[in-house]
């Protein structure tokens, strides 16, 4: 898996389930028409208009070294898959923290293992929004464990939530800060 990938353009997708465009034609809509219409769409039918996880990635900038890296490890079909998941979204700044050359390095084919261990370690199986969240260990598909605190907000390993709750049709997103790495995962030799 690599993370070269997943581009902006996959997290963008993201952003673009928080704000939709109008046309002339609904701006010309009665108000009461539009707030009417919000009012009845349920969670659901929201996250359903959003598309899935990689769909909302894809559409939002911000998220461009992440969709990158989805793409390069292969994991762009079982993120969009049914699901439902969970996934801890680092932002380009957050790739940007990582020593330099290394994002580089895991997005060329022979590092796909590592860069596929690093984005799954981003995901739980179900789906789990900030009002669920507790502290504690809990399981990635990576098969490790990742500690999630609740003390001063939703910290997952080292990566702060900056913005929960991305809705998509097969489960939801929280934006975070840091990149996460299975503490067992040697990357010096990238």
């Amino acid at each position: 898996m690599k993370l070269r990938t997943v581009t902006a353009a996959g997290i963008v997708g993201l952003l673009v389930l928080a704000g939709c465009s109008s046309t002339d034609d609904d701006a010309a809509a009665p108000a009461e028409s539009s707030t009417s219409a919000s009012a009845m769409a349920t969670p659901s039918e929201t996250a359903a208009a959003a598309g899935t996880i990689v769909d909302v990635a894809s559409g939002n900038a911000d998220f461009s070294t992440l969709v990158a890296a989805v793409g390069a490890a292969g994991l762009a079909e079982t993120l969009a898959g049914e699901g439902p998941y969970t996934v801890f979204a680092p932002t380009n700044e957050a790739f940007e923290k990582l020593p330099a050359g290394l994002v580089d390095s895991l997005l060329e084919p022979e590092n796909k293992d590592a860069l596929t261990r690093i984005l799954t370690y981003h995901v739980l199986a179900g789906k789990v929004t900030s009002d669920q969240v507790s502290a504690g260990d809990v399981e990635t598909v990576e098969g490790s464990k990742v500690a999630i605190s609740t003390d001063g907000g939703v910290k997952v390993g080292d990566a702060m939530v900056v913005t929960p709750d991305v809705a998509a049709s097969n489960g939801v997103i929280h934006v975070i800060d840091t990149v996460l790495v299975p503490a067992d995962l040697d990357l010096s030799g990238l």
